[in-house]
């Protein structure tokens, strides 16, 4: 793929996870959910893949509803998972779950699924509050989970019990951020990691979703959505790229003008649609990370860092400028049959991280110390916003 196709934040970038619901063209036709736009799939990703094991996991698929989530990643299509059983709560929804998997087994709750013994793995796509809970009933009934963001909501009694039930049940646990296989984010981190960049001083974080009208969810869980309870599109920016977290948060908000936003109109009592946190980080330097229902224009998700020996900004700057012959970094490579899928081409690589750390019993990319510490920095955010900016300290989860 060009590098200029590749490196734009605007192509695919989408807007964030199961946040998003269908619409109708002006001429009636369906909409592409925003974010699930499916990125151009590079043609050699899968030439150097290579099997982990030649087993098959056995893997349960919870949620199909307005996103059609349970789908979206692509567990279907990997050589290495049999989709041995899906939920739904809606009847017509677990159906065509059912009928798209081509999988026989359903059941009507996800809690009913986590029983089947013969299960090994679980995908929480459910609703947003409900992740936490179902994660942890499914490792401690001997089930490696994925979810969808975030980790945990508006809770942080959860977050402390996901993170024991990971601990001691010795399970896999990934969040499925889709920013971490950005291709921009993907570069930072690969960078980092080589130490080409230094301690991050500054990072930026930003998610734009303009929501003028609550989209439909179940109970009516995005109604008045407080922003930084759905954080981990941009806090990845700095998590993402080094593994680390936040320490301690001043955010601020101004009271929306949008009707579900306020908060005589919703029941999280929230008035903001836009939250923006400064962050001190773990490494000692900053963070501005901004969620954002209430401004239209520019929208998505996005980022960019100020190191200790350059900046990222679409393409690596160090003291001597740009770089733009420096050699493109790859992501993975891909399962046959498998597509880099939506929001910025980063739905195949999750799932395929997923599948090989189970089946080469390594820690996954995502692991729940970073999912927590992204989500959970976002609560504690949203905390400080209603005490007028108040600055915060963050629990820290490390493995």
């Amino acid at each position: 793929m060009h590098d200029s196709t590749r490196r734009s934040f605007l192509q695919a970038m989408g807007l964030g996870a199961a946040a998003l619901g269908l619409g109708q063209t002006a001429r009636g036709e369906e909409k592409v959910i925003q974010g699930f736009e499916k990125a151009e799939t590079d043609t050699e990703a899968s030439k150097h893949w290579r099997p982990v094991s030649d087993r098959k996991l056995r893997v349960g698929i919870a949620g199909y509803g307005v996103c059609r989530f349970g789908l979206a990643f692509g567990f279907q299509n990997h050589p290495n998972v049999t989709i041995a059983a899906v939920t739904d709560l809606d009847a017509g929804n677990r159906a065509e779950l059912a009928k798209a998997c081509q999988c026989e087994e359903t059941y009507a709750s996800c809690e009913e699924m986590i029983k089947d013994d013969s299960l090994e793995a679980i995908f929480v796509a459910t609703d947003a509050p409900s992740h936490g809970r179902l994660a942890i009933a499914a490792l401690k009934a001997g089930k490696h989970v994925a979810s969808a963001v975030p980790a945990v909501f508006g809770s942080l009694e959860d977050a402390d019990k996901l993170f024991e039930a990971v601990k001691t049940t010795g399970r896999k646990y990934m969040m499925f951020e889709t920013s971490y296989f950005h291709a921009e984010l993907h570069d930072m981190r690969e960078m980092y990691r080589a130490g080409d960049l230094g301690e991050l001083v500054y990072a930026e974080g930003e998610y734009y979703h303009y929501m003028d009208t609550p989209i439909p969810s179940y109970r009516g869980w995005r109604v008045g959505l407080p922003p930084q309870y759905y954080p981990t599109h941009s806090n990845a920016y700095f998590v993402g790229v080094t593994g680390g977290s936040f320490t301690e948060v001043s955010c601020m908000g101004m009271p929306s003008i949008v009707e579900h936003l306020r908060p005589e109109n919703n029941g999280y009592k929230n008035p903001f649609g836009t939250e923006i946190a400064l962050f001190r980080t773990d490494k000692g330097g900053m963070a501005r990370m901004a969620v954002s229902w209430d401004t239209p224009g520019d929208s998505g998700e996005r980022g960019r860092i100020r190191a200790q020996k350059g900046s990222y900004y679409g393409k690596f700057q160090s003291g001597h400028g740009a770089q733009p012959d420096r050699p493109m970094i790859s992501r993975p490579p891909l399962p046959p049959g498998v597509e880099a899928g939506g929001h910025g081409g980063s739905h195949g690589y999750l799932m395929s991280e997923f599948v090989d750390a189970i089946l080469a019993d390594r820690t996954p990319l995502v692991d729940v110390a970073q999912s927590l510490n992204m989500t959970v920095s976002g609560i504690v955010a949203h905390q400080s916003a209603m005490k007028d900016g108040e600055l915060l300290k963050i629990p820290q989860y490390k493995l």
